[in-house]
């Protein structure tokens, strides 16, 4: 018990991924700011984490080939392959179960940010009045970035072994927020000058 309660408090969120080649690697900008490139290939996963160094990675090892066959390539757009693992239940917020994975391609203009792709594949999507990306497709129903207690997820899955699996800290949380509104403020500001 000792070491679970060294463990006890978590955030449940959505993380951001971006993949190279085979490796998921924790996004350095939020989803509204980053401008992935034709071929990129970005992920989701739904978790309860601690920090960013242990954090949840998308579960799957579809590539861009596989995800975007099906889409072909058009002028003036960008093609991105998005990975969204909605978590484990042991993850999901009380009386809620996560829907299966998936994979989907974005086919968008050239300019789009990460968020208009995931837009065009999986509304709907919440955000809280920071911009943080509270659910994907409707999941979850309810709850964003919310503090989770060790102790309650022990009681409501008892027989889960700790994955080892943490995600960001509180910093890093607010910090991506921060990023967030900013770039949503700019593109707000770009917009209106040109009106």
């Amino acid at each position: 018990m000792a070491a679970g309660q060294a463990h006890a408090v978590g955030y449940r969120y959505w993380s951001f991924w971006e993949r190279d080649g085979s490796t998921w690697t924790y996004a350095t900008q939020g989803p509204s700011t980053a401008r992935p490139a034709d071929g990129a290939v970005q992920g989701f996963r739904f978790a309860v984490s601690e920090n960013s160094a242990d954090a949840a990675r998308p579960r799957g090892a579809a590539g861009f080939a596989a995800i975007c066959a099906r889409t072909p390539r058009q002028d003036g757009t960008k093609r991105v392959a998005l990975v969204i693992d909605f978590g484990t239940a042991a993850d999901a917020p009380s009386g809620e179960r996560p829907p299966a994975a998936r994979t989907a391609c974005a086919r968008v203009p050239r300019d789009a940010t990460t968020a208009e792709a995931l837009a065009a594949v999986a509304r709907p999507l919440r955000y809280d009045t920071n911009a943080l990306l509270c659910a994907i497709a409707g999941y979850p129903e309810k709850g964003c970035g919310e503090q989770v207690s060790g102790k309650a997820e022990a009681t409501a899955a008892p027989q889960k072994p700790d994955s080892g699996s943490d995600g960001p800290s509180v910093g890093l949380i607010a910090g991506g927020a921060a990023v967030a509104v900013l770039g949503a403020a700019a593109v707000w500001q770009a917009r209106r000058r040109r009106a």
